[in-house]
């Protein structure tokens, strides 16, 4: 059941802030108020989204900036907390604090408590940045563009989730694998959806098929829903968003049934 989602893979190209912006915006765009969080230093999601950044991560990090203080809305129900080269010198900051891997974490709790969603945009690196990330999160949406090497790259996600788990102590867990760049005519892409499948199930999402759209819309300020609505991109994307909603208003549902038949279960036991 996903609320805090990190969109995070080791290997770069794989459409994660393209994947993160596009969540986000589908999650506002059905009414829920999402908080996107880049925790990239190239600042790649306002730039997508057309926004300026003058009080960013950095500022709630390092200087203690309200979460409030730093955000802007970028769209109806969608805040972001936006990134820039400043948030290089974050690393150092992190390295010399003690719990270095749960600044984020202390710093954005309680502000998150307001959102129905955060989704956070991790670097393709292993650094402290994204255990901070990992930390804060509950669950991880992992793009994985179709070809030999990215799939490759998909056990180090595993394996760096794992180690989350194991040396951290946080239970963040792989709620899906997203293909992404997907081209049904190409040999290698139907393997690589095909293999995803085999290794994760359920939790495999349908893909992403390839478009030049996708890669126009950040050049326009826009996200895929606006820059090209009703192509299979924006369909496909639609079917995710659609997929975390379902995720964790069943998860809810699930858990409001057990709660609620507890009692008669109590009752039938003592008659």
């Amino acid at each position: 059941m996903p609320r805090y989602l990190a969109v995070f893979n080791h290997k770069g190209g794989t459409g994660k802030t393209t994947t993160a912006v596009s969540v986000a915006a589908g999650l506002a765009s059905r009414g829920k108020k999402v908080l996107l969080v880049d925790t990239d230093a190239q600042g790649n999601v306002s730039v997508s989204l057309g926004a300026n950044v003058e009080r960013s991560l950095y500022h709630v990090l390092v200087m203690g900036l309200r979460v409030a203080d730093a955000t802007r809305v970028v769209r109806p129900n969608l805040d972001l907390l936006g990134s820039n080269e400043t948030l290089a010198a974050a690393e150092l900051y992190l390295a010399g604090r003690q719990n270095r891997d749960r600044v984020l974490c202390e710093r954005l709790s309680a502000a998150a408590a307001g959102y129905d969603y955060v989704v956070l945009d991790c670097s393709p690196s292993l650094s402290l940045m994204n255990q901070n990330a990992l930390v804060f999160a509950d669950s991880v949406l992992v793009p994985v563009a179709c070809d030999y090497l990215s799939l490759v790259g998909v056990r180090q996600v595993i394996k760096t989730v794992k180690n989350v788990n194991a040396l951290l102590h946080h239970p963040v867990q792989i709620w899906g694998v997203l293909p992404t760049l997907f081209d049904s005519r190409a040999k290698i892409c139907r393997e690589a959806v095909t293999t995803l499948k085999q290794h994760f199930g359920d939790r495999c999402l349908p893909p992403v098929r390839a478009a030049m759209k996708v890669k126009e819309a950040p050049a326009q300020g826009q996200t895929i829903f606006e820059y090209a609505a009703g192509t299979p991109a924006a369909e496909d994307y639609g079917v995710v968003v659609d997929r975390i909603i379902q995720s964790r208003e069943g998860a809810a549902k699930g858990a409001k049934d057990t709660k609620d038949t507890k009692p008669a279960r109590t009752a039938a036991a003592t008659a």
